[in-house]
C-alpha cells in the first residue's frame, strides 16, 4: 500500500510539473477574453477532456499508436512544436494567424488541451511512467492531475480579475515569447531525433 501511495504521489508530481496548468491560466484567460463565464467553463472542460483523452490513449496503447501510423515521437515533436510556435506568435503579437472569423469559440479549449497541456513532454512522461509502474498508478495520477487542472482553468476568470487586465495582457505577451521559444526547442529536438544525431538539448 505504501508503494502504491508513493508511486501515485511521484507520478502526480511529475505529470503536474509537465502539464503546468498554472502556466496555462494567463494563456487560457487571453484566449477566452470577453467570453461569458459559461463558455469559459465549457472550454476549461474541453481542454481537460482533450488532454485527458490523449494521455489515457498513450498510457494504454503506448508506442503502438506511433507504430500503426508509421510515426515516431520525434515527428510528433516537430508537428506539435510548429503548432505551439504559431500559438506563441499569436499571443506575443496579438494577431490571429491560424483562426478564421468563423472559428469555433471552443477552439481555445482544444489548443490548451494540446499542445499546451498535453504535448510531447506529457506524452513521453506518460509512456515512461507506464513502463516503470504499469497502468494503474499512472492512470490514477493522470486523473488527479486532470481534476486539479480543471479546477485551475475553471476559476481562471477569477484569477484574471485578481491580476487585472493589464497584468494579464503583459503576462500573455511575455508567455507568448516563452511559448515560441519552447516550441523552437521542441522542434529542434524533434529534428535531432529524426536525424538520429547524438545531440541533446
Amino acid at each position: 500500500m505504501a508503494d502504491l501511495v508513493s508511486g501515485i504521489i511521484y507520478a502526480f508530481a511529475a505529470l503536474f510539473v509537465i502539464l503546468d496548468p498554472l502556466l496555462s491560466v494567463p494563456i487560457f484567460a487571453s484566449m477566452t477574453k470577453g467570453q461569458p463565464s459559461r463558455e469559459i467553463h465549457k472550454q476549461a472542460f474541453i481542454a481537460v477532456a482533450v488532454a485527458g483523452i490523449l494521455m489515457y490513449i498513450f498510457l494504454i496503447f503506448n508506442t503502438a499508436i506511433f507504430s500503426i501510423l508509421g510515426l515516431t515521437l520525434s515527428t510528433f515533436q516537430i508537428a506539435g512544436g510548429i503548432l505551439l510556435f504559431l500559438l506563441g506568435m499569436e499571443m506575443a503579437l496579438g494577431i490571429d494567424l491560424c483562426r478564421s472569423k468563423d472559428a469555433a469559440p471552443t477552439a481555445a479549449g482544444v489548443v490548451i488541451g494540446t499542445p499546451i497541456l498535453c504535448g510531447p513532454g506529457a506524452i513521453t512522461t506518460v509512456m515512461l511512467l507506464s513502463k516503470d509502474y504499469g497502468i494503474l498508478i499512472p492512470f490514477i495520477a493522470i486523473t488527479l492531475c486532470l481534476a486539479a487542472t480543471w479546477i485551475i482553468l475553471y476559476f481562471s476568470a477569477g484569477i484574471q480579475r485578481i491580476l487585472g487586465t493589464v497584468v494579464t495582457d503583459i503576462m500573455g505577451k511575455v508567455l507568448g515569447m516563452l511559448v515560441a521559444a519552447i516550441a523552437i526547442k521542441i522542434i529542434f529536438s524533434g529534428i535531432i531525433g529524426t536525424l538520429g544525431l547524438p545531440i541533446t538539448i
